[in-house]
């Protein structure tokens, strides 16, 4: 008796997988290697969506799928077996997303921006202009991050996504009418940090705050990023660190800054990397925050201290 095959449709509902991400998986990693029908349509074998389920769960504990992705089956049930489960917060974090969320990540899986869009629409009728920022911006954005990091997708997803999202909120940005009061504060990555959504998503929150804002875009030399400052007389900067968190030289782009600008200017960090700079950061009187909700809170009480 021959053994029973699957569609790939099946294979991604077992394993938790969407059929783009086993197809690239397949592709570039050799992960699984699927029969063909006369059709060229994909079948996946019973052991094979075993595979599939023990790589999906290596990656969630961490593990890189280049480098487990070509392990034996035996070896992968060990390895799942000894790995620790998903922290009980980042499950909470998982759980709590709009469900939006997985929408848009199948959106930038596939490339197509007519969706992403659609979903982001979405989004902001359903929850307003903070919420499409905090509840499902943000949460696609650090999902993103995690995807790139195990090899899930490329860094063309990623600028892919950023991109369209950067159009969808200048598009449906509120008009404010600027006056001689209206703060400025200044958007950038600093050198070496070529990932935008993060600044992409603080520049629409400070303009969302009624802030006018100077977006300088990604991996900026310090003098440059500190040049725009002092010629916009901004009261903030606003950094965006996300990848890598160990560039040696980031910490003396962050003291040339720190040397740079006066005192009247706040400095604020954040992003996924930004943590692994908190000394440098601190010594150079950066306020580091996690997440959007600190970031709002840091300007409003900039305007109330004006």
């Amino acid at each position: 008796m021959s053994e029973v095959q699957h569609s790939i449709k099946f294979a991604a509902r077992k394993s938790g997988l969407s059929p783009h991400v086993i197809r690239v998986w397949e592709k570039r990693y050799d992960a699984v290697s699927p029969d063909r029908t006369d059709t060229n349509r994909r079948r996946y074998s019973d052991a094979e969506i075993e595979r599939l389920s023990l790589l999906h769960a290596a990656t969630l504990a961490g593990h890189s799928i280049g480098n487990v992705a070509r392990l034996p089956t035996e070896k992968l049930r060990e390895l799942v077996g000894n790995s620790p489960p998903p922290t009980a917060a980042k499950s909470r974090n998982h759980d709590n997303v709009s469900p939006l969320v997985n929408e848009a990540i199948t959106a930038v899986l596939e490339h197509n921006p007519t969706q992403l869009e659609d979903i982001l629409g979405r989004a902001a009728v359903q929850l307003g202009n903070h919420g499409l920022l905090e509840r499902t911006i943000a949460p696609l954005a650090h999902r993103i991050g995690e995807l790139w990091q195990n090899g899930t997708i490329t860094a063309a997803h990623e600028h892919f996504a950023s991109a369209v999202i950067r159009n969808f909120l200048i598009r449906h940005s509120k008009p404010y009418a600027m006056s001689g009061t209206t703060p400025t504060i200044v958007v950038a990555t600093p050198a070496g940090q070529l990932h935008e959504l993060g600044a992409v998503m603080v520049a629409a929150a400070a303009n969302d705050m009624g802030w006018r804002v100077i977006y300088l875009g990604t991996s900026l030399p310090a003098l440059e990023i500190a040049g725009a400052v002092l010629r916009n007389q901004a009261r903030a900067l606003a950094l965006s660190i996300v990848f890598p968190g160990d560039d040696p030289s980031l910490p003396g782009e962050l003291e040339t800054l720190h040397k740079n600008l006066q005192t009247g200017v706040k400095l604020i960090a954040g992003g996924r990397a930004a943590e692994s700079y908190d000394t440098t950061l601190e010594k150079c009187r950066f306020v580091r925050n996690k997440n959007l909700s600190e970031f709002y809170a840091v300007l409003e009480d900039l305007r109330k201290s004006a």
